[in-house]
């Protein structure tokens, strides 16, 4: 796709985010607005994958794990308009029996979910672990991907986990931060201060990679082609995505109340008229 068009999908799936956390009156669609750019970059630009082949252990492909398991719309609304399953099934997010549930869960065997990820902390270990598995059955040509909410680096595991992967030089893996700075009960630097992110992993045995404009697509598929061709060098890699939590609606941006609030009626229309409709809605 080209740049004009993926622009045209962020909006897109903008729109998807909005509509499913309005109509179930429940979510959390800042995170999910500031990550977009992320997302249609990974599956439009960069990893290889078959949507109508989907098999959990992901042998011979790249596979991705989101560990900030609440911004489950953008998630749905992406592997939907990538082919996972029908665009028109986003219509049942959080309802009774759908299996697009609140948080993503394998218990509906819903393409393209390989783990439950309601807890925070715990994508980095389940990444780790897939990409030890892809080196012992010798895969040479593929990546494990996962995404992070900044917030939710003060779970001590994710420390764990940072320390496990540099001193056991898990190069087949490339994990990204959300750093949209807020979380919700306020920004990440009046919570728990996160410090220097990019000394701090560079000190764990990782290489570490900066992106100030993560909410432009053409610059997160740079960052991530770029971290691409660091793999296989002794290091895991992490990109440090600089982003705007509610990026795309004015009356969102920046701020931290929209981390789980779903907009009402009158919110949600006009946010919609922000977005122009490109691929149609569900």
């Amino acid at each position: 796709m080209n740049i004009c068009n993926l622009k045209n999908l962020c909006n897109q799936v903008r729109r998807d985010i909005l509509r499913m956390v309005n109509n179930a009156k429940s979510g959390h669609p800042g995170g999910s607005l500031s990550s977009t750019e992320y997302f249609v970059a990974l599956y439009n630009e960069i990893m290889n994958f078959n949507p109508k082949k989907f098999i959990m252990n992901g042998k011979g492909e790249d596979i991705f794990f989101l560990s900030n398991g609440h911004i489950s719309p953008v998630y749905y609304s992406i592997l939907a308009r990538s082919g996972f399953f029908p665009i028109s099934e986003l219509s049942s997010f959080r309802k009774i029996n759908s299996r697009l549930q609140g948080h993503p869960s394998v218990h509906d065997k819903l393409p393209g979910i390989r783990i439950s990820s309601g807890s925070l902390g715990q994508g980095m270990s389940v990444s780790i672990g897939a990409a030890i598995s892809k080196k012992l059955d010798n895969e040479k040509n593929t990546n494990v991907f996962s995404l992070h909410g900044d917030g939710e680096l003060n779970e001590g595991q994710i420390w764990e986990a940072v320390l496990y992967a540099g001193a056991k030089k898990i190069d087949n893996y490339i994990a990204t931060i959300d750093y949209n700075r807020q979380q919700i009960d306020g920004s990440t630097d009046q919570v728990l201060p996160l410090g220097d992110l990019n000394k701090k992993f560079r000190s764990f045995n990782w290489e570490v990679l900066e992106e100030k404009n993560g909410n432009d697509v053409k610059s997160v598929i740079n960052i991530l082609k770029k971290a691409i061709k660091k793999t296989n060098n002794e290091k895991p890699i992490l990109i440090i995505l600089h982003t705007k939590m509610g990026y795309g609606v004015d009356f969102m941006v920046g701020k931290n109340e929209w981390h789980g609030k779903a907009p009402n009626k009158n919110e949600l229309t006009k946010a919609l008229i922000q977005l122009p409709e490109s691929l149609g809605d569900y």
